[in-house]
């Protein structure tokens, strides 16, 4: 797991490019602390940065940016390849020659073996350049799921990328801001792909490669994944019998490392469930990391404790409390590479992880997209009724002052997003152009103008998990999880989203796979012999913090003088009151901090 960066410029000379590089692996720093390599190639005016976090292979041959003994090409990557054993036995059976223990070089001999098609056969998380001496082309890909990210930006025939968006920026490559990410952070409360803070600098597509033609400075992206036929499984005891397999696999191959590794135990289904399964591999070895609170309504220790006392190993926890959400928040807002309302729960929880001694953690993210535990999975069929309404009818909403039935406005727009802003959004659109001092319309044009829509077949719950997993957990979840954790310098891996379990998922029938009253209820039951009861039936709580008390009394975020127009004024003292939830003071606090 590391940090990447890279430019490729005719236009300027070498040593511009060189330093570009440098700064930005120096801003990226946090994230591969162990080592850096930077890699040049005159001809081309191409320079790799690298920074390393050294989980696989941790002696030198590990050193990025890597190239093949013939040096026909050249790679800087993040993430991990949890198959890259099995790639290497059957390249070395194909005549292959390895000189390192890594799964880098995996890649680089896999990509001269297969061609592109070796990107569809890696397992794992991943963003990676690749560079091909003798064809004269760049790769950029990004793995299925999106678990880690890579942005991009062209112009004036220079194409350059790196892990995080404010790299780019220090490094004077991309330093104008696009004027329309208030109105999505206010719609949204994160930026949503592939759009970012700059102007002209995109999140590159997930499952995709973009290919850069050096002698024409030109690009294609192209998918390199297409998701197979559905073969639905409509027999309970054998999706069960997948589950408990193929999530098994999952979690055996991505506890894969040659440093310390840890589980992430908050006391829910998904977390209890990782641990119990990652226990039964690494015995002592595993660690967990949990956190707990003195708010009553938010401390989960008698659920942790229920797992903690069937697991061996070394276990951490650890009380955080309103003294340590004041002290440590001035770092968690130098940590967001954009601004966004989550992930102060993994910056904490990453932060102990560090100080105990780990560099790689597994997490339950990704259980409940899957499994449908998020209150739109049960909302989801009453669009089908609204959607028949006149959508003008829906423009009086905006009338009502209860504010939780406001969103119902998103409707007058026939957009997926719309759908997705019902249940997740922030602001109407009515609040965000009186928050920001501008026209409604405006507002629409940015938010419903700029993404083309999908077609909705079914208002459905397979609907329900594909705009969670493809709207809330890819521009949320996992963004925050990456980036809060890499300013740690700790990876974290999610086996709920490895690609063999998650398309295993997806040929589950719905009508077992979902379950309206008892969420989850297939992956329970697929492990009933070890989940203890108590936490299977639990209803969900998610890995919440008291921010609602927290963010009300910290000065600057509840001093409604601090902010820009009677709008946002009104909507803290409303916060103040309780009248609102904690997420939409927060986003307003940051747009007054970098707008």
């Amino acid at each position: 797991m590391c940090r990447i960066a890279g430019t490729i410029a005719i236009r300027q000379s070498l040593a511009e490019a060189h330093e570009k590089v440098r700064i930005m692996c120096l801003a990226l720093q946090h994230g591969g602390p162990d080592d850096e390599g930077i890699f040049e190639d005159e001809k081309e005016n191409l320079v790799f940065g690298h920074r390393r976090l050294s989980i696989i292979d941790l002696s030198n041959n590990g050193h990025q940016p890597m190239a093949d003994i013939q040096k026909k090409a050249w790679i800087t990557f993040n993430g991990e390849i949890y198959n890259y054993l099995e790639l290497k036995e059957e390249l070395i059976t194909a005549g292959a020659r390895f000189y390192s223990s890594s799964d880098t070089e995996v890649i680089l001999l896999a990509y001269l073996h297969w061609g592109t098609a070796a990107f569809s056969m890696l397992r794992g998380m991943f963003a990676f350049a690749l560079y091909d001496t003798t064809k004269a082309i760049t790769y950029l890909v990004r793995d299925t799921n999106g678990i880690k990210p890579l942005y991009y930006h062209t112009n004036n025939g220079q194409l350059s990328f790196s892990s995080e968006v404010k790299a780019l920026k220090l490094a004077g490559i991309a330093t104008e801001d696009d004027q329309t990410w208030p109105v999505k952070l206010l719609a949204f409360g994160n930026i949503p792909e592939p759009y970012t803070t700059l102007k002209n600098v995109f999140a590159l597509t997930k499952g995709n490669f973009l290919r850069w033609d050096h002698h024409n400075s030109t690009y294609t992206i192209t998918p390199y994944y297409t998701a197979p036929s559905i073969n639905y499984i409509t027999n309970t005891n054998q999706a069960e019998e997948y589950i408990r397999h193929y999530l098994k696999a999952a979690i055996k191959r991505q506890l894969m490392a040659d440093a310390s590794i840890g589980v992430f135990l908050s006391g829910g289904i998904d977390s209890s469930l990782i641990t119990l399964l990652a226990h039964q591999q690494k015995q002592e070895q595993l660690k967990t990391i949990s956190i707990f609170f003195d708010e009553k309504a938010y401390d989960e220790r008698q659920y942790q404790n229920l797992i903690l006392d069937k697991v061996k190993g070394e276990k951490f926890t650890h009380l955080v409390k309103q003294k340590d959400f004041e002290r440590y928040f001035p770092q968690i807002i130098k940590a967001m590479d954009m601004p966004t309302t989550d992930g102060i729960n993994t910056w904490f929880i990453s932060n102990y992880a560090h100080q105990d001694g780990l560099k790689a953690v597994l997490s339950g993210l990704g259980a409940d997209e899957l499994f449908g535990s998020y209150p739109s999975f049960k909302r989801v069929k009453y669009l089908k009724y609204l959607r028949k309404m006149p959508a003008s009818w829906f423009n009086l909403i905006n009338y009502v002052p209860i504010d939780r039935y406001k969103k119902t406005s998103f409707l007058t727009h026939h957009h997926h997003l719309a759908d997705y802003l019902l249940f997740r959004g922030l602001f109407t659109t009515a609040d965000i152009a009186r928050i920001l001092d501008t026209d409604e319309s405006e507002v629409n044009k940015i938010l419903f103008g700029s993404i083309p829509n999908i077609n909705v077949e079914s208002y459905n719950q397979e609907y329900a998990a594909w705009f969670e997993s493809n709207l809330y957990m890819q521009n949320q979840l996992l963004r925050d999880t990456d980036v809060m954790s890499m300013s740690h310098g700790l990876e974290v891996r999610v086996p709920f989203l490895d690609e063999d379990f998650w398309q295993m998922i997806q040929n589950i029938s719905p009508a077992i796979r979902f379950n309206s009253n008892q969420p989850k209820k297939i992956l329970t039951d697929s492990f009933k012999e070890i989940l203890p009861a108590a936490i299977g039936n639990r209803p969900k709580m998610g890995f919440t913090f008291p921010l609602q008390q927290w963010m009300k009394e910290h000065k600057e975020i509840s001093n409604e003088n601090l902010y820009r127009g009677k709008g946002a004024q009104n909507m803290v003292k409303k916060f103040k009151n309780d009248q609102i939830h904690w997420s939409k003071v927060f986003s307003l606090y940051q747009i007054q901090m970098y707008a």
